[in-house]
């Protein structure tokens, strides 16, 4: 069991959005899910909450009401090896309603952010000590919304 969990707040899609989730990333899967019961905030048999694994990493939703609503304070980020592995996340993160943001950040269509980004992008943006070629990466990336490794890497 992992010590420290993610646990999602959704008002009523928890199952559609681990579903979707689970749908998108490899190694993973529902683990188990609770259900309301008589006299509970939501009818008798709605997804209380449900356990899903992303990437072997488990987190938790909860359909707990339109109480709190997700915001960019908080991001999940994921990190891909090539071009091909940031458009394949992006294009399914985004599907069904999402919309990018910018520097690779984008808004799923439950509201959840994510980060979609290379896994060399603090290499890239450190320019390798060099002052002058970490500015141009970082001007790069801020007129991004879905990164491009190869334009960061030539900055």
């Amino acid at each position: 069991m992992q010590k420290i969990t993610t646990f999602l707040w959704f008002d009523n899609q928890a199952e559609e959005a681990a579903d979707f989730y689970v749908s998108i990333f490899p190694n993973s899967k529902v683990l188990s899910s609770s259900r309301y019961g008589e006299g509970a905030p939501m009818p008798k048999g709605t997804v209380m909450t449900i356990g899903f694994q992303l990437a072997g990493q488990e987190f938790i939703a909860l359909n707990g009401g339109p109480h709190f609503k997700f915001t960019p304070a908080i991001s999940l980020s994921v990190a891909c090896d090539e071009q091909k592995e940031i458009d394949y996340y992006w294009e399914k993160l985004i599907s069904g309603g999402g919309r990018p943001v910018q520097c690779g950040w984008l808004e799923d269509k439950f509201g959840l952010s994510w980060q979609v980004v290379p896994a060399e992008l603090g290499k890239l943006l450190s320019g390798d000590g060099d002052a002058a070629k970490a500015k141009r990466a970082m001007d790069a990336l801020m007129t991004m919304k879905k990164l491009d490794i190869e334009t960061l890497s030539r900055a």
